[in-house]
């Protein structure tokens, strides 16, 4: 999965190649209120149009439940695109998608120019049986094809795997964009050939999301830490008592099968050693509260940990110092509180301060690492939750596979 073709290996003067991004950027009153995503997809996109291709994006925005609306159109996109790359991009407004419309403007394009077409999800399920006719008309409108949207590679929709069959049907190449072969290249390499010592860092709330990741890293890391809402279900399955703390009794068996498992590979799994505790869960989540650190052996049975210790951030800490490479997926707390973040912080310092390389796996932890200020100082922030995660538990992602072998 870790060798494919990239825009690198596109000869694309000419051609009409196909860009699947991940321009599901958040909105406020049709306004981008987070550009990060639109950025990131400039790369791939002006290599392309300097190299005389015509360019055609698509992309997902929302969830569309309740189908093609002006909310979740694309317009915006194709505005700040056109400003970013200083030329106008043909924004093809059919909720079909793939219509006479964006037929059209295709066939009105000279080398270099960009058209965005509307949103993918306006045309359905992507993944139903609609998707096999959707992924024949994508094609139908390009040559070659570049899926540069991670985010969203471990769907086999449409736009990210439907479309591939077509084009190597019709002789054209099937690559990745600059923004997939860096989440290849960090988080691949990571799992499969990390420098070590490797160090994995998981946290967040449930036990239940992180299963197969767990099993995965323990076989792949030499120290596995343990951090968040998910480390109380370790701390119960070791006989602690754990007050009001989140827990999840069905996975008990689990965390010992994990705990048996790390100790017979000779690997380190790290468990808190004093937790910051509160009689409840702050109400708003960003609110004043009142909290304690003690021992995870003293937490009252009307009282539940919210963070991580200061003698586990220590721990964790040290155990980053002498890491080589350091894969970090899930907060140790809720970091949206600013007395309830001090673990993820440390965390965080710890890693900014390393001379390791630090992979920050999407979702929370890459939005607690950019709310923190920390973002520069990381190695790589994945951009995709879900489709990290797939990836750390060693899954093939769908989007990915689907690109052509160098």
């Amino acid at each position: 999965m870790l060798n494919k073709k990239s825009v690198d290996d596109l000869n694309a003067k000419g051609k009409r190649v196909l860009i699947r991004c991940d321009f599901n950027v958040p909105l406020k009153e049709g306004k981008i209120t987070d550009e990060t995503r639109i950025v990131a997809a400039l790369p791939t996109i002006k290599k392309l149009a300097d190299d005389g291709a015509k360019v055609i994006l698509c992309s997902h925005l929302g969830k569309v439940k309740n189908g093609p609306n002006e909310g979740e159109s694309l317009a915006p996109v194709a505005a700040r695109l056109s400003e970013k790359l200083g030329k106008d991009v043909v924004f093809v407004s059919d909720y079909n998608v793939t219509g006479e419309a964006a037929t059209k403007a295709v066939e009105a394009m000279k080398e270099g120019d960009v058209v965005l077409l509307q949103n993918t999800r306006f045309r359905g399920k992507e993944e139903t049986k609609n998707g096999e006719e959707f992924s024949k008309e994508l094609a139908d409108l390009a040559d070659d094809y570049v899926c540069d949207a991670f985010g969203s590679s471990h769907r086999a929709h449409a736009s990210v795997e439907g479309v591939t069959k077509f084009i190597t049907a019709k002789g054209g190449t099937n690559a990745v964009g600059y923004l997939m072969q860096k989440e290849i290249d960090f988080l691949g390499n990571a799992v499969e050939n990390p420098v070590r010592p490797f160090v994995a860092i998981l946290g967040g709330a449930k036990v239940a999301d992180k299963l197969n990741v767990i099993s995965n890293l323990l076989e792949k890391c030499d120290t596995l830490i343990i951090g968040g809402g998910m480390a109380f279900t370790f701390l119960k399955a070791q006989g602690k008592e754990i007050g009001n703390s989140l827990v999840d009794d069905s996975k008990l068996d689990y965390c010992k099968e994990m705990m048996d498992k790390a100790e017979k590979l000779g690997k380190k799994l790290l468990l808190p050693v004093d937790s910051t505790i509160a009689a409840n869960f702050p109400d708003p989540i960003d609110g004043p509260i009142d909290v304690q650190v003690v021992s995870v052996d003293a937490i009252p049975a009307d009282m539940q940990g919210l963070d991580i210790g200061t003698k586990t951030a220590e721990l964790y800490a040290d155990a980053v110092k002498s890491a080589r490479t350091v894969v970090w997926n899930g907060p140790m707390g809720v970091f949206e509180n600013p007395v309830l973040a001090k673990g993820t912080i440390a965390v965080a310092q710890a890693l900014a301060e390393t001379e390791a390389t630090t992979i920050i796996g999407g979702g929370d932890s890459a939005a607690a690492v950019n709310q923190l200020g920390f973002a520069d100082k990381m190695s790589h922030i994945s951009t995709g939750g879900g489709a990290s995660l797939e990836f750390l538990e060693g899954k093939e992602l769908p989007g990915v596979a689907a690109a052509d072998d160098k």
